[in-house]
């Protein structure tokens, strides 16, 4: 049924939960996962110290997700790819679900922290109203596909 799915993950609980269901499904239809994982922009220059620091610490911490992410996937007998981009979350994946394909996108509702998770709240209800595929969303344990 699905031959490209894109999971979207912060490595947070309903992440992991989002990444057991692409798992399966992906097994199960022998799709291909792209493994998506943002950090956001912040105003700066390169060449500023702390700029550099900044992006550097953030990249390496999104793509270390989605690798974690993918290498489950990979041992599960799944073929997956890892996407690591700069920019709003919501913008990120929708724009790797339309140039990849993406038949279906999964994706939990919260993320780490109080901030973050009220800022990927936004992110899932952004990603719901604007997607052009199918999207299975995950909070504590649960799953809405919309």
């Amino acid at each position: 049924m699905f031959t490209k799915i894109l999971l979207a993950t912060d490595g947070s609980p309903d992440a992991e939960r989002a990444l057991a269901y692409a798992r399966d499904l992906a097994i199960q239809d022998k799709a291909l996962v792209f493994v998506v994982s943002t950090f956001p922009p912040v105003p700066g220059q390169l060449g500023n110290p702390w700029y550099d620091r900044w992006i550097v610490s953030n990249m390496s911490k999104s793509e270390k997700v989605a690798k974690e992410a993918a290498e489950k996937l990979r041992k599960a007998g799944a073929e997956a790819v890892v996407e690591v981009l700069e920019g709003p979350p919501a913008d990120a994946i929708l724009r790797v679900a339309d140039s990849q394909k993406c038949d279906l996108i999964i994706m939990g509702t919260r993320g780490h922290g109080a901030l973050v998770s009220l800022l990927l709240g936004s992110v899932s209800h952004r990603v719901l109203s604007q997607a052009r595929v199918p999207v299975l969303v995950l909070k504590n344990g649960q799953a809405k596909i919309h």
